[in-house]
């Protein structure tokens, strides 16, 4: 069944074109003032509206559109409303943008236009649904504070549940920033050892000269300044999980100790003669390439495969196809509460930047991204600029507003057709045009099959 698509226009010639255009993917509901908008609104539930700012009884004003616009989103905040007005002077658009409006459109409207927005509008709306009914379902937790629908995420939460029901040593790679220590974590609380100790250590964060007293503990006297006896993090994690992370800096000579105390159990602190037995699960993570390491000679393998008994890796953000809208929405909702700035919300156009960003600092850029435009933004919608990422829209400078549009269109069209390996039934669903409005686009843009 199509989604459900509220059209608001006073213009019963209008909606009639709108409803013609829009009927094959839509289900259409009209309304023709803010009262039967409202009306309609409560009872088919829309997940999007089309609204004319123009509404009776002051068509020739905007107060009376930009007053349905409050009351729509006072009953529904997740609902995404596009202004398609024929008032479209500049205090107008800002007008509606900061009261809500996820995008504004200026009449006449171009229809494969329109339809590429709704199509998003409709996929960021959907995206925000199912965030929330998990959280529902999940009291806010979807696995273990991981987030993502996407099956690459997907295969990393299958592969923590087989793991974590094992002792066995485990090795996470993945770059930087794609949730190790999450991931570890997950691990540690999927497992019987939920109960007893998590205890993290960075490697690479601690000097080389430390890092053995740090992993294995010390004597008193062991070595200047070492005042009292020490526990090291292995004995703090008896019973629980040991995460070492940026496992690819250990020095050589403490992976001697590290692999020693893998295949036996037992440890010796720095500067002690006694062998202490310690029971504690090991999980290790690097963005590191360890094969390369090994063949250099700074990582040995014996250690490197008592390791990685078992190995996954987590997924760089930018393969994760749906998930990155999905977790801005959630850090968004988060960082607003705790901003004291309820009802934020993402434009289009920053869905958009966010999608075509590479994100090499993944999840934890998204993150520090975002904080720093919660922030910073001034009205209810987060704009590329307040997440720094207007930069990707360079490419455009000094061309005009028809060959700025035209370079987006071509590369989504060429991005369409690759991923759908030149079938162009298939690129124009994942558009939202139709196939015959595909070929004319490819036509215009100068593409051949």
């Amino acid at each position: 069944m199509n989604p459900t698509l509220l059209i608001v226009d006073d213009d019963e010639e209008i909606r009639t074109q709108m409803k013609w255009g829009l009927a094959q993917d839509y289900e259409i509901v009209q309304a023709f003032d803010r009262n039967s908008a409202i009306e309609k609104f409560r009872v088919h539930k829309p997940l999007v509206v089309l609204l004319d700012l123009g509404l009776p009884p002051h068509p020739n004003t905007p107060e009376e559109g930009l007053a349905a616009l409050r009351e729509l989103l006072e009953i529904d905040p997740k609902t995404k409303v596009v202004i398609a007005s024929g008032q479209g002077e500049r205090e107008n658009t800002l007008q509606a943008v900061g009261s809500g409006a996820y995008d504004f459109l200026t009449k006449p409207v171009d229809m494969d236009e329109l339809l590429l927005l709704l199509k998003r509008c409709f996929h960021v709306a959907q995206l925000e649904r199912e965030f929330f009914e998990m959280k529902r379902q999940y009291n806010d937790d979807t696995f273990e504070g991981m987030l993502g629908t996407s099956k690459p995420i997907q295969a990393v939460f299958d592969s923590i549940r087989k793991v974590a029901t094992s002792d066995a040593p485990v090795m996470i790679l993945g770059d930087s920033g794609t949730g190790k220590e999450m991931a570890a974590r997950a691990i540690h609380q999927r497992s019987a050892r939920s109960a007893q100790p998590f205890v993290a250590i960075n490697c690479s964060a601690i000097p080389e000269a430390l890092l053995e007293s740090e992993l294995f503990g010390h004597e008193k006297g062991s070595f200047t300044g070492a005042h009292a006896q020490k526990k090291g993090k292995i004995e703090q994690a008896t019973g629980g999980t040991l995460f070492l992370d940026e496992i690819g800096d250990v020095p050589l000579q403490v992976q001697v100790k590290l692999l020693r105390f893998l295949q036996e159990g037992y440890i010796e602190r720095v500067g002690g003669n006694d062998m202490i037995q310690v029971n504690a699960r090991v999980v290790a993570a690097t963005n590191a390439d360890l094969k390369k390491g090994m063949a250099e000679g700074t990582f040995r393998e014996d250690f490197f495969y008592r390791l990685a008994v078992v190995e996954f890796n987590l997924p760089p953000l930018r393969d994760r196809e749906g998930d990155i809208e999905l977790i801005a929405n959630a850090l968004l909702q988060r960082f607003a509460k705790e901003n004291n700035k309820p009802g934020l919300s993402l434009g289009s156009k920053t869905a958009t930047a966010m999608i075509r960003h590479n994100w090499p600092g993944n999840v934890r850029e998204l993150q520090n991204r975002l904080r720093r435009a919660v922030i910073m933004s001034e009205g209810k919608t987060i704009s590329p600029d307040d997440m720094e990422l207007s930069l990707a829209s360079q490419a455009h400078v000094g061309k005009s507003l028809k060959e700025a549009r035209e370079d987006l269109e071509r590369q989504m069209v060429l991005d369409a057709l690759r991923k759908h390996s030149n079938k162009i039934t298939s690129a124009a669903t994942e558009l939202g045009i139709s196939r015959p409005n595909f070929y004319e686009l490819m036509k215009k843009l100068g593409i051949n099959r």
